[in-house]
């Protein structure tokens, strides 16, 4: 660049990708000229193969991707883009993964508008990238979840997905492709292409689960709504409210959610499209029984119950019963509590669902817990704790600690109780804010029991501050945690 530009000036010549090749200078000699000789040396399947596999917005692309955009066995995929990488046109970081500098992949793109002839065969080439990650994404939830109806209601693909033979090299794939997935949905919303960019959304729902990808599925997923509801289109667009819907429970985000889910199941409906209602009342009851209101929370989720039930979507069924039986501890039928969660324990183990089985055993453990049958709880919540941590689920499993520590509270061993609690806040927890203050709340009273009494009020003071946050009802509890004895 010349040393005259200012940063800013520099940044405001870059920001434009069209003209970035142009603008960008390396002393006397242009970036693009240098490109242009090495693209001009290529032979034609190369030629074809850079700029296509530049049009995608990844951070880089696997060998099989690579293979489903240039629509070629993946032998012949890997020669091309291995003679590529000798070229230094391409990148390769790591065996059977591919990437380009962010000005080659401009250079490519740039290709690609000029000489991709037709100019369908971008569309295509992407398309086939959709596709592809789609129908991996749906064997992944197929795999983890088995029954589960979701799998039926998806966009149909063209171009078949990758095959796995167990659970764990699936669920690998998964989060290892987890920032390319996410692009592609991200790039493919913007296009004709929006349906089945959803629906990668959707079937990828664990990573906005899992922590580590919150935020990135959070962005798709809104550009995915909003670019639905500019076309019009009432399936797609309550399939993205569905997906976010997920996304804002994770993170306690309730009255965003609720809204979510209620536009989700009218756009559902007007849609004549069965599949997003079940969650809608799902999510619904889920929300309604978190913010107290028990008696519409049951009304919802038996609605669930029944949606699933018509759907043929058994694990729907168990999900929603799990969740019904929160909702009667809350109106103090602990029985009733236990019995519907050990259904849904046994829906699920019949079914071999391993994430899901490890949501029923928590919900059992909180049920047992409210029973006052501490040794049985810890049993439940421990095994939870191990499968979730096996499937990469964070926030379930700091969740998870936090219930352990309320267990262990109730049974009078406050060491073990401080101890849950604090690995509980470095994992984090599913429900946000909300959730956090309730485990500040549980290591305070283990911190007064074990005579740790200023450190107990650090843990109420943030939890209070938390619970005002978002004005819940346990404000009143802490405070009066705080409130010295002498005072009352």
């Amino acid at each position: 660049p010349r040393r005259t530009w200012t940063v800013s000036v520099l940044a405001a010549k870059l920001a434009d990708e069209r003209r970035r090749l142009d603008e960008l200078q390396a002393g006397d000699l242009a970036v693009k000229a240098t490109f242009e000789l090495g693209y001009g040396a290529l032979e034609p399947a190369q030629a074809r193969a850079f700029r296509l596999l530049g049009l995608a917005d990844g951070p880089d692309l696997s060998l099989a991707a690579a293979a489903a955009v240039l629509d070629l066995p993946l032998q012949d995929a890997e020669d091309l883009l291995e003679s590529l990488v000798d070229t230094s046109l391409v990148e390769s970081a790591a065996p059977g993964r591919y990437r380009y500098h962010d000005l080659v992949r401009l250079y490519a793109r740039a290709c690609a508008e000029r000489d991709e002839q037709p100019p369908s065969q971008r569309e295509s080439a992407m398309s086939r990238l959709l596709d592809f990650y789609l129908a991996t994404a749906a064997r992944v939830y197929a795999l983890e979840r088995p029954g589960d109806r979701l799998v039926d209601h998806l966009e149909p693909t063209a171009y078949e997905g990758m095959p796995f033979t167990d659970r764990q090299t699936a669920l690998d794939w998964l989060y290892t492709e987890a920032n390319c997935v996410l692009a592609c949905a991200q790039q493919a919303s913007r296009g004709r292409q929006l349906r089945r960019a959803v629906d990668l959304l959707w079937a990828a729902k664990d990573l906005a689960e899992s922590g580590a990808n919150s935020k990135q599925y959070e962005s798709a997923a809104l550009s995915a709504r909003r670019a639905a509801h500019a076309m019009g289109d009432h399936r797609a667009e309550g399939r993205a409210r569905t997906t976010l819907t997920n996304v804002y429970l994770v993170a306690g985000r309730y009255e965003e959610a609720d809204e979510e889910a209620r536009q989700a199941k009218l756009l559902a409906r007007a849609a004549d499209d069965p599949a997003p209602v079940f969650w809608a009342n799902n999510d619904r009851g889920i929300i309604a029984f978190i913010q107290g209101r028990h008696n519409e929370a049951e009304s919802y989720l038996r609605q669930a119950i029944e949606d699933s039930r018509a759907d043929r979507n058994i694990p729907g069924e168990a999900s929603a019963l799990c969740n019904l039986s929160r909702t009667q501890l809350s109106l103090g039928r602990t029985a009733k509590a236990i019995a519907l969660a050990q259904e849904g324990v046994g829906i699920y183990d019949r079914l071999g669902l391993t994430v899901r089985l490890a949501n029923a055993r928590y919900a059992l453990g909180v049920a047992l817990t409210h029973a006052g049958r501490h040794k049985e709880a810890l049993e439940e919540l421990d095994e939870a704790l191990t499968n979730f941590g096996k499937n990469r689920q964070r926030l379930w499993e700091g969740t998870t600690l936090f219930r352990m520590a309320e267990v262990h509270l109730a049974a009078k061993r406050p060491a073990h109780a401080a101890q849950h609690a604090e690995q509980a806040l470095a994992f984090g927890c599913i429900g946000g804010d909300r959730i956090r203050a309730g485990v500040l709340t549980v290591l305070g009273r283990a911190l007064e029991i074990l005579g740790q009494s200023d450190r107990a009020r650090v843990c109420w003071h943030e939890a209070l501050a938390l619970y005002e946050s978002v004005d819940a009802p346990e404000a009143t509890e802490v405070s009066g945690l705080l409130t010295p004895l002498s005072a009352a």
